[in-house]
């Protein structure tokens, strides 16, 4: 039994805690930030204000992670965000195909719980901090309602993942709210003035059907008269979720401060639009669904931007610029929404891609004038325009590993943020972090620890692609559509293809580039014929251009869209080729092909991009000569996944035991060898709501042993599905040969490896 008497004034329990770092925030940001510092080696203190975390991806939100893939809707090839995230997506896929908002809640415990580095506090917010001589932060204050404890953090380095800055905003850090004017930037999406408007917050909902009818009264605050919404003529009874995205509010009020009038009126909103849908009478579908689930808290876009020693703008993201500091990369489109949200007549958004993906530079991870205090998540140091794009949870999530893997270089060499951003040190930063599997745009890994580079490798066969069989189904022209081949330098080879044509025609077939080699929009015609055919089942139709290339790179052979004609398919699929079809997805573009109004900074290009598995099959080709394109070398060229080329080695289909050899002049100690495989950076993985049509990727190798140079298995796994696979011993394994077994994931796609690594004891 516990007794106090009557007494004057109690002080609250308090706990003091220090770690090496302290991440304000539990969002993908904060999440996948804290999980790299921790597995880099420092410990970290992540503070959450909720009782999950995820943030706009937890089930309090339930909003899927995007990136730069962008749905598969933009010309972004190969473009999901590798590291922690990837990771995270991954496994999420293999888990919970079905995309259950809970499961996703789960996953993201357990992957913080699971670092030994990490001390976790959730339900708690942080409210005032101390700062120290030379403006910087000496501990921060926060406060959970739940075990009613005070926690004073100390750490020498904290990360804001907060969304809204509590910390930047407590500790004085310059910040922005609002869209700068034009003038400022040079920026031509920008107003001719500065503007209070922003993104606004949005508030999903939930539909069930329950196989009987059920009747709705709608609470008295619900909104009543529809038609206050412009466009509520796009409600349907099946539209729920995150693809409600534009029941948005709030963007000209103080999105930190008016937050919970902004609820309500969101609140408002939803319920007002699920009456309408159940009493309307216009939906008779709807008489057995019943509301499941409404959002306790919005999802926020937009509320302070805090000042970095850069400003990522609107010319960075179209140009496509290099940052010779580039840790990290976005892709989603400029997606700017109207500031009154749903009750404006505009369209819920606008959307503006560039033709390729860009990257963001560390001098946007740091105050300006806080010494120790990193940004990471939608507060990053970027222009109101440039948030448009930056602003998405996958690109927040890996611009926070970039925090992370500072932080933990900050600790070891005792530095501030900004001692680590000169050309000198730089490097470091982006070594680490390729190594956790991070991709940097420009900047190809190249390792001076890594033993395989030192190997002379060798391969028992490797795939030379001349053929696709032709067992798949036809596939009419009803629009263009293109095959995406790696081609090396030199003549283009002929390439065959099978047609039916139901009537005398004529195809046009192109070949197209993209004007930079690392991008994946065919917007450069290198040579063009137009062939008469005659109707005809199983026509066998050799397609012959008098052109070269001077590089590696991507070829596009496209067939413009013919509805008498239909192309052959095929089940295989082999790393590092698509099809393509010149069509648009809602999502994410108004037109297959990008046409801005005006003069907006924004460039006019065609979009063409795969569809989702099970279809968007490959063509049925021969090659000839056939594509040499996946050698054994390219595990080492610092490039793990296709760019300008696959950068991968693939085995022969007809190999029965696809095996990499790793030879060295003499024996070597290895502690860890690092596998990276073919996870199908293509595919977005959306964590929630859409669902997965597989639970492993196609491409992605199952099984695989690891033999040493008398032929004993000194590792082995049968069931992978992740991206990055590592294998560690200890003590540490000496030999000077290593074979890397590795199974075809199916009859239809032959054993891919996009990287092999070899570390030595405490080198990696």
């Amino acid at each position: 039994m516990l007794y106090e008497a009557a007494g004057g004034r109690r002080a609250l329990n308090t706990q003091r805690i220090e770690s090496d770092l302290v991440v304000v925030g539990g969002g993908m940001a904060g999440v996948c930030g804290a999980i790299t510092a921790a597995r880099a080696g420092i410990t970290v203190t992540l503070v959450q204000d909720r009782p999950v975390l995820g943030g706009n991806a937890s089930s309090e939100v339930r909003l899927w992670i995007l990136g730069a893939t962008s749905n598969m809707g933009n010309n972004n090839r190969w473009a999901r965000e590798g590291g922690v995230i990837d990771e995270i997506l991954v496994e999420n896929t293999f888990r919970n195909p079905e995309g259950n908002p809970v499961l996703v809640d789960a996953l993201l415990l357990e992957k913080v719980v699971d670092e030994p580095n990490i001390r976790l506090l959730l339900n708690t917010a942080v409210f005032d901090l101390e700062k120290s001589e030379g403006d910087a932060i000496r501990c921060v204050r926060a406060f959970c309602s739940q075990n009613s404890t005070l926690y004073d953090l100390h750490a020498p380095l904290f990360c804001d993942a907060s969304g809204d800055g509590i910390v930047g905003f407590l500790a004085g850090a310059a910040f922005r709210m609002g869209a700068e004017s034009r003038a400022e930037f040079g920026e031509k999406m920008a107003p001719a003035e500065p503007r209070h408007e922003l993104l606004g917050h949005s508030l999903y909902f939930y539909s069930k059907d329950v196989g009987r009818p059920v009747r709705y009264v709608p609470p008295s605050f619900a909104l009543r008269d529809i038609t206050r919404i412009p466009r509520y003529r796009q409600f349907g009874a099946r539209e729920y979720g995150s693809h409600l995205w534009w029941i948005e509010y709030g963007g000209e009020l103080d999105t930190v401060h008016d937050t919970e009038a902004i609820k309500w009126e969101l609140w408002k909103v939803v319920y007002g639009v699920w009456d309408y849908i159940k009493n309307s009478g216009r939906f008779p579908e709807a008489e057995t669904l019943t509301l499941e689930w409404v959002g306790m808290i919005p999802g926020k876009r937009e509320s302070r931007r805090f000042e970095g020693d850069v400003m990522l703008i609107q010319q960075d993201i179209v140009e496509q610029r290099p940052h010779w500091d580039a840790v990290s990369f976005g892709g989603w489109a400029i997606d700017l929404h109207p500031s009154d949200g749903v009750y404006s007549a505009k369209p819920g958004c606008t959307q503006w891609h560039a033709k390729g993906v860009y990257s963001i530079p560390y001098r946007c991870y740091y105050s300006r004038n806080i010494a120790n205090l990193f940004l990471a998540g939608r507060i990053i140091s970027a222009s109101h325009v440039a948030f448009g794009s930056t602003r998405v949870m996958a690109t927040c999530a890996q611009g926070a590993q970039a925090v992370g893997q500072a932080a933990a270089l900050c600790r070891r060499h005792d530095w501030l943020p900004r001692d680590l951003a000169t050309p000198e040190r730089i490097g470091r930063l982006q070594l680490a972090l390729q190594r956790t599997g991070q991709y940097i745009p420009g900047f190809p890994r190249n390792d001076p620890d890594d033993l395989a580079r030192q190997a002379t490798i060798t391969a028992s066969s490797r795939l030379r692609l001349h053929r696709f069989a032709p067992d798949g189904p036809l596939l009419p022209l009803q629009d263009a559509w293109a095959m995406m081949l790696p081609v090396p330098a030199g003549p283009i080879p002929r390439i065959q293809v099978q047609l039916d044509v139901e009537a005398t025609t004529e195809l046009v077939a192109e070949l197209r580039l993209s004007r930079r080699p690392e991008n994946h929009t065919p917007d450069d015609t290198l040579a063009m014929r137009s062939i008469h055919l005659e109707a005809g089942p199983g026509q066998v139709l050799w397609l012959d251009f008098e052109a070269r290339v001077e590089e590696p790179r991507y070829l596009f052979l496209c067939l413009k869209a013919n509805p008498l004609i239909q192309v052959r398919c095929t089940e295989q699929r082999v790393t590092g080729v698509l099809a393509l079809t010149h069509r648009y997805n809602p999502n994410v573009a108004r037109s297959s092909r990008q046409e801005p109004d005006g003069d907006v900074g924004i460039e006019s290009f065609e979009f063409w991009r795969p569809l989702r598995r099970p279809d968007g099959r490959n063509f049925a080709l021969e090659i000839q000569p056939p594509l040499d394109v996946y050698a054994p070398s390219h595990l080492v060229n610092g490039q793990a996944r296709p760019i300008n080329q696959p950068n991968a080695w693939v085995a022969d289909h007809a190999d029965p035991r696809p095996t990499l050899t790793l030879q060295w002049d003499r024996p070597r100690s290895i502690r860890r060898l690092e596998l990276v495989f073919d996870t199908d950076f293509d595919h977005p993985m959306e964590s929630v709501l859409m669902g997965q049509f597989e639970s492993v990727m196609p491409l992605c190798v199952r099984t695989y042993r690891i033999l040493n140079a008398a032929g004993e298995v000194v590792a082995a796994c049968e069931d992978n599905h992740q991206t990055h696979a590592a294998v560690t011993w200890n003590p540490p394994l000496t030999t000077d040969r290593l074979s890397l077994e590795l199974a075809h994931p199916s009859s239809r796609v032959p054993a891919a490896l996009f990287e092999v690594r070899c570390y030595e004891p405490f080198s990696a």
